[in-house]
């Protein structure tokens, strides 16, 4: 089991005893922590929900990875082939309280973290918990989550907005809107997912509002996941990644321009390195091209109980839903570190440690083309290498 034992008792962290302290008991923090178990060194993962792998209790029914299982199992244990190549919300769940479970990492839960700050001795980090903890650790990797707080944009009129409006966080399935118009804000993985849920699910009219035209790949073709493509071209030149993606893209996507989505303007890679992953197509093609997800522009205000588009013109749904995205939200906790960059993002990532920083270590804040899950699979332990070497003495577990 792991360990859920009392925070009175499991956080007590002295200078004679320092733990490295893993914030956050997702997927990246359970990895961090197990790397370094398998170190010998003691890891205290801190998480502020009641349970391990809390936001993806909250992702919507339909979610699948869009990653393979077994390119997306965390190291130390495969995910259960029973839980096919597409593993369901629920079965990433259920693999993430196994994982803990079965390499019984310490865990403890309801515990929030509100600053991190060097230690008074220069030797460790601070923390500054829930309950007026303060706990010392000799090193701490943050692993809060890429997708941590939601993001609305800040549109002219939406306070006074008269109709119903709902971020994607808060979406689980498209019974509540079974006969209703819906129009669904952002056309990135989550968007057009939700789209088709809706599409699929009863909704009698399904918008779909687009500022920039995504790039639209298969999931898979003829068996060849897309990720694997994503592992192989990762470290090839960006430029030439976006010109072998053009042909491509012809042959296996078909030209959904007539249906108000273009192809970008710009490469594949050359988008997914401004922050853009591509859409992997798990229904939205079909669903545009028979008209059941309708393409509008994107919004520019709220007025009354109206949606103001790019066009001038206004619609008028019955719920709109926000799949804007998410923020980092790392500012509080250690934005005055002068380690986040200019969006709020950690200027280093994985082993690497800023300069200013040492010993403090960012998990899981990047969305590689290759998948989320694989690369932070390979950090833990790159992670888990660096402290080890940087880290001596009593924090290391007996034996």
């Amino acid at each position: 089991m792991a360990d859920s034992r009392s925070a009175s008792v499991q956080l007590s962290a002295t200078p004679a005893d320092r733990p490295v302290y893993v914030i956050g008991a997702g997927p990246g923090g359970l990895a961090a922590a197990y790397a370094l178990r398998a170190r010998g060194i003691r890891a205290v993962v801190l998480e502020r929900a009641d349970r391990v792998g809390a936001s993806w209790h909250g992702h919507y029914d339909r979610l699948r990875l869009h990653t393979t299982r077994r390119l997306s199992a965390l190291p130390g244990l495969k995910i259960p082939r029973k839980f096919g190549r597409w593993v369901s919300r629920d079965d990433v769940v259920r693999y993430l309280e196994k994982y803990a479970e079965h390499h019984e990492l310490e865990i403890v839960t309801g515990v929030e973290v509100f600053r991190v700050e060097r230690a008074g001795d220069g030797t460790g980090w601070l923390l500054h918990a829930s309950g007026g903890r303060e706990l010392t650790g000799s090193a701490v990797v943050v692993a809060t989550g890429y997708n941590h707080t939601p993001h609305v944009p800040d549109w002219p009129g939406l306070a006074e907005y008269g109709g119903e409006f709902l971020h994607a966080s808060e979406y689980r399935n498209a019974k509540p809107y079974d006969g209703r118009d819906v129009l669904v804000v952002g056309v990135g993985n989550t968007g057009a997912e939700i789209a088709v849920d809706l599409a699929e699910g009863g909704a009698s009219r399904v918008r779909l509002s687009v500022r920039t035209a995504p790039h639209i790949v298969r999931r898979s073709t003829a068996g060849w996941a897309a990720q694997y493509t994503g592992v192989l071209v990762r470290q090839l030149p960006v430029g030439l990644v976006d010109r072998l993606a053009k042909p491509m893209a012809r042959l296996s996507v078909p030209d959904l321009s007539g249906h108000g989505l273009p192809r970008p303007d710009t490469g594949l890679y050359s988008r997914v390195n401004e922050g853009s992953i591509p859409v992997q197509d798990v229904g939205i093609i079909d669903g545009v091209r028979r008209g059941r997800i309708e393409i509008v522009p994107a919004i520019e205000g709220f007025e009354d109980d109206k949606v103001l588009l790019a066009d001038g013109s206004r619609v008028g749904p019955d719920v709109t839903i926000a799949a804007t995205g998410y923020v980092r939200a790392l500012e509080d906790l250690v934005g005055h570190l002068c380690v986040l960059d200019t969006h709020g993002k950690p200027v280093v990532h994985g082993a690497r440690t800023p300069v200013n920083a040492p010993g403090l270590y960012f998990q899981g804040y990047t969305n590689p083309i290759s998948g989320m899950l694989r690369e932070l699979a390979i950090d833990a332990r790159k992670i888990a290498k660096a402290i080890a070497r940087d880290t001596v003495g009593p924090s290391r577990l007996p034996g």
